[in-house]
């Protein structure tokens, strides 16, 4: 939208925090640009405002906006179907349109009272790349003849902190669980987001690598880690990877390559999260041992558990070289988990010859068209 021409009054990377701790430290720089962006809207007026996901800003902006008298659509629907269901009612009241992106939500929101339309996931309506795997090779000095794993801590600086150690441990494990044969060691590729600094995610490898050096001196075999800019085509040539949970998770079940999904907050936000969780009837889903629900999207869109989820005290390097193992080799489990990716992935397509992107653009430019003798102004914001 900001390649199109709108004006980017707040960068939304500089806002998104997970988890309850972590928001309530960013605070106070939070309701500062919240501010800001409100100023930006009573001074423009925009003829329309597309919501995206966001929910504990964009509810307070959705209110604002329509004293305003600005319409509001949403597009990416907050995960109401998972906690503060009171909240449909501020949907009701407040959202004029709803376009919804993984279809357990337009059953859900039709259910209670929301005209939602479901208009396909984004992700799934791209073609996979088209760089070969030898072409891929030569860009970034890889060997075609070993597996690689593709490794995604996050797009934080702060996720990253968190999944990234335990990534490059079990990598590390890895390796070493193949004695040392040349020909199993893998090669792991780490796809760096565009709000990541690299040469801050390059100090944090080369800290985890003296460690292992302090740690088993002589280990020859060091997982070799390459930085990529392409999380997508990481993803299709990998072997098999590893997702910290988020949108990257439904990323990769539409290339539909084997991977495991990881996630670490603090053990507070986990504490509540857990209590707080809870799916309606339209979303199957099966507890763990832990008598954990499931957090992955790609396990919610499925109805059911298709690939595992390492959480919190369960996210070590010990339990993700379990997980991983299987999914380089030919096994059943392996078979079994392309098989019900490509399922899931096929509930996210749009209807035939439509698209998600298209469908929204043609919403936003019905709410502009003037429904009354004032024409509203042919503007919109993007939050």
């Amino acid at each position: 939208m900001a390649d199109a021409g709108l004006e980017r009054v707040v960068r939304a990377e500089d806002v998104a925090h997970m988890g309850f701790t972590e928001v309530v430290r960013h605070a106070p720089y939070i309701y500062a640009q919240y501010r800001k962006l409100v100023a930006s809207i009573e001074r423009e007026r925009p003829g329309v405002a597309i919501l995206i996901d966001f929910p504990e800003v964009n509810f307070r902006l959705a209110r604002r906006l329509q004293r305003l008298g600005v319409p509001v659509l949403w597009f990416v629907s907050p995960q109401l179907w998972a906690w503060k269901r009171g909240r449909l009612r501020l949907v009701r009241r407040y959202v004029d349109r709803m376009m919804v992106i993984f279809p357990f939500e337009a059953a859900f929101y039709r259910a209670r009272g929301v005209d939602a339309e479901f208009v396909g996931h984004p992700l799934a309506a791209l073609p996979l790349p088209t760089i070969t795997r030898e072409e891929y090779a030569a860009k970034h000095g890889l060997d075609p003849a070993k597996h690689w794993v593709a490794l995604l801590p996050g797009s934080r600086q702060s996720e990253i902190r968190e999944n990234l150690p335990a990534m490059l441990q079990a990598a590390a494990n890895l390796n070493l669980d193949v004695n040392l044969d040349q020909k199993r060691v893998c090669q792991y590729l780490l796809p760096v987001a565009s709000t990541i600094d690299l040469a801050w995610i390059k100090d944090e490898i080369a800290a985890h690598e003296s460690a292992v050096n302090r740690k088993l001196p002589g280990f020859a075999v060091l997982p070799r880690i390459v930085l990529v800019d392409d999380a997508r085509a990481a993803l299709f040539h990998a072997r098999a990877s590893v997702v910290a949970s988020g949108t990257a998770t439904v990323q990769a079940l539409t290339i539909g390559t084997p991977f495991v999904v990881v996630y670490r907050v603090s053990a507070l936000t986990f504490a509540l999260a857990r209590r707080m969780v809870r799916y309606p009837a339209e979303i199957p889903a099966e507890r763990d041992a832990d008598g954990n629900l499931p957090v992955a999207m790609v396990n919610l869109i499925a109805g059911k558990r298709i690939v595992p989820e390492l959480l919190n005290r369960r996210f070590t390097a010990a339990n993700l070289v379990a997980a991983l193992r299987p999914l380089l080799d030919e096994t059943p489990e392996r078979r079994e988990m392309i098989a019900a990716l490509a399922e899931a992935c096929a509930r996210l397509l749009p209807a035939p010859g439509e698209d998600p992107i298209h469908r929204v653009c043609d919403a936003v430019e019905e709410l502009l068209r003037p429904t009354d003798s004032v024409a509203r102004r042919s503007s919109a914001t993007n939050v």
